[in-house]
Order: structure tokens, then sequence, then C-alpha cells
């Protein structure tokens, strides 16, 4: 006899990512796979970030434990990057440095929910938030959110064991980027029914534009019902780092330091560090990478504009496009099977981001070159072929 194991954890699908990439059967034709399933940019790490990286390596005390909630200076860094980038105000007091974005939101909707309660979230969704949700035994409420959600939707769904609701802006998988408007407006709804609004910014660097995604920060008042979800991960090609943060009012983050304790005591130093940097001196860097992926998202636009194709593309922006595929009798998750095996394009079916989404696929661009898109436009017009 051998011991159980967690229902709630057996009953999460595995991580769809890893589940994609063994659809992929090497050596069947003579061309690149083209891997567009994961939000990875193309590029490493700015050369310089590398070299402070080595040189910190070597300094006294890199190896030891940080503060749980992140060392003062990075703390303080972000702070003032996000009263400049929302043009309004945040204290080094209401920022936790995370190990990424994914603890940033394990921690919070701990901190805030228990098993039995609810969160109301767009559909489609990041994946990694409803595996997590049901992990707590927490449910998740669905709203539509393809375009943009709808605040009077989201109301008819609070009840008193609701806690959250949750988005994804630029959103993960669509790629669609919210009005100020509607983020304000379901902040106040929040705010009204007296639970938060947690949103996950990690591709906000990637907006259009220069204007703040939202005034939340610049509103009095905003720690009673709003938690910032932030990662350093995609617009300084910092994946591996795991570096993120959180931003929240001082009373949840005395929660969340307990939890941030057990899990992980702190981020790595040295990442942090790298962090910091980052923030300090690789503003012109990111923003060359920022019109690089530009690019390529208007490249990509103009090549589903080809006649004849039969995919649409339903939205698209930051790292991500959200494409309608033609196929009425098969699952998304057939479609997106036989473009790996038969078509070799990998991305990912419309089923792993929530119900009623079997006839789309995310394609996610941020390791195509821009060249790459009239390539993929190919590989989807193959698959058309006798069909």
């Amino acid at each position: 006899m051998t011991y159980a194991v967690n229902p709630a954890i057996a009953r999460v699908e595995a991580p769809p990512i890893m589940e994609a990439q063994g659809w992929v059967r090497p050596g069947l034709r003579n061309r690149k796979l083209l891997n567009l399933c994961q939000a990875v940019p193309s590029w490493s790490c700015a050369e310089a970030l590398d070299a402070e990286v080595a040189r910190l390596a070597h300094e006294p005390g890199i190896g030891l434990y940080t503060d749980i909630f992140g060392i003062p200076e990075l703390r303080e860094a972000i702070a003032s990057h996000f009263s400049a980038d929302y043009r309004g105000k945040v204290a080094a007091e209401n920022v936790c440095v995370t190990a990424g974005c994914n603890q940033a939101f394990a921690a919070a909707i701990m901190a805030i929910a228990r098993a039995g309660d609810n969160v109301i979230l767009p559909v489609p969704y990041f994946f990694n938030h409803t595996m997590w949700l049901g992990m707590l035994g927490v449910e998740a409420r669905y709203v539509s959110g393809i375009g943009e959600p709808d605040p009077a939707e989201a109301a008819k769904q609070i009840d008193e064991r609701t806690r959250a609701i949750v988005l994804c802006t630029p959103n993960n998988p669509t790629g669609a980027i919210y009005a100020p408007e509607t983020i304000k407006a379901l902040f106040d709804l929040a705010r009204s029914r007296g639970i938060a609004l947690v949103i996950d910014e990690t591709y906000k660097d990637f907006r259009d534009g220069g204007e703040p995604a939202h005034a939340i920060f610049a509103t009095d008042g905003w720690e009673e019902a709003f938690i910032h979800l932030y990662s350093f991960s995609k617009a300084y090609a910092m994946t591996g780092y795991r570096v993120g943060a959180i931003t929240a009012s001082t009373r949840v983050l005395a929660e969340i330091e307990k939890i941030m304790d057990c899990l992980a005591i702190c981020t790595t130093h040295i990442s942090q560090r790298a962090a910091l940097f980052a923030l300090k001196q690789l503003e012109v860097w990111k923003r060359g990478k920022i019109a690089t992926m530009h690019g390529r998202l208007t490249a990509l636009r103009r090549a589903f504009a080809r006649d004849g194709l039969k995919y649409e593309l339903i939205s698209s922006g930051a790292l991500f496009s959200y494409v309608r595929h033609p196929f009425a009798d098969e699952t998304a998750k057939q479609v997106a099977m036989r473009l790996a095996g038969e078509h070799d394009l990998l991305c990912l079916p419309g089923s792993m981001f929530g119900p009623g989404q079997e006839r789309h696929l995310r394609i996610a661009f941020a390791n195509a070159e821009a060249g790459d898109m009239e390539t993929l436009v190919d590989r989807l017009a193959e698959s058309q072929a006798g069909r």
C-alpha cells in the first residue's frame, strides 16, 4: 500500500506547455520547427546585464538571504518605476519582490482566498491562474473576455464568497490590451463590493503608446481594493532569473510575508540585484526590444491578411495572437496536434485556456522573427489543403 497524494492537486491538469512539446514528431521533414507555444523572447539578456551578474557573483554577501520582501533598493526602484509609468503614487512599503509573477499570483491569492471562496476570471484565461485556484479549492467564475470583460457581467457573478476579480492585461492568451476605462470600472466595482481587483501586468511594457495602462495607482485609496502583479521575465529577457513583484496594501503584504517566508524565504539575491540593474540601466535597451516586438506584431497582422487563408486572427497584441481555426469537425487540441505533427508548427489549443474555446489557437510569437510570420501563415495554409 502506497501513500496518497493531495486530491486537489491530482485533479489539476499537467502543465500544458510540457504536454504540447510532446506533440512534435522530429525527423519527419527537412525544415525547422516553428515553436510558438511559449512567450519566451528570442533574444538573450543585455550584455551589460551579463557583465553585471558576473561582477555580482564575486561580491561578498551575494549568496546570503535578503529581507523577505526583497532588498530595499529594488523595492524603491520598483515603486519609483510604477509611480512614473502609471503617473501615480506607489511607495516602497507597498512592494514585495517575488520569484516571478506566478509566485506573485500564488501568494496574493492565498492571502485573500480560501477553499470554498471564488474569484472572477475573463475567459480565455492564463492557465496557471486556474491551476493554482484549483489547488487551493477556490472556485473560478467566468465572464466572457476575448475582447474586453464587461463590468456588468462581472457584477452578476459576485456573491458573499467572492474575493477577487482577476485580470491579465495585455492578455495572455489573446494579446488584448484592456482600455483604462474598463480597468477603472472593474476597480470601482471591486472596491464597492469589498473585494480585490488583481491585475497581472507581466506584459505591460509591450503596450502601444506611452499613456498609462490605467489610472488606479493615481486614485486615492487604491490600496483598499487593488493588487498589482509584475514580472521582469519578458521585457528584460530574464525568464530564468525569476524576479517579479506584488504591489498591494501593507495590510495584505503582512499576510503575504508569512506565505513568502514559507515558499522561498526570499527571491534569489543575485537575481534581485540583476533586476535592480535592469531598472536603472537598461531602459534604452528595453525600448529597442519593445520596438522589435511591435515590428513582429505588424508583420504577423500583415501575414494574416493573405487571400484564401481560412484561419482568422481574432485578437493580437504584446507577445500573443488568438486565432480562430476553420475546422468545425475537430477540437482545438486535434488541430494543434496535427499542426505540430504534420506541419512543424507548435502552438497551443484554445481549450487549454478555458471553456468554449474549441475553435481557437494561441500563437505566442515572441521567439519568431518578423520574417517568420509568412512562414507561419504558409504552414497554416498548408494545413487547409484538401479540407
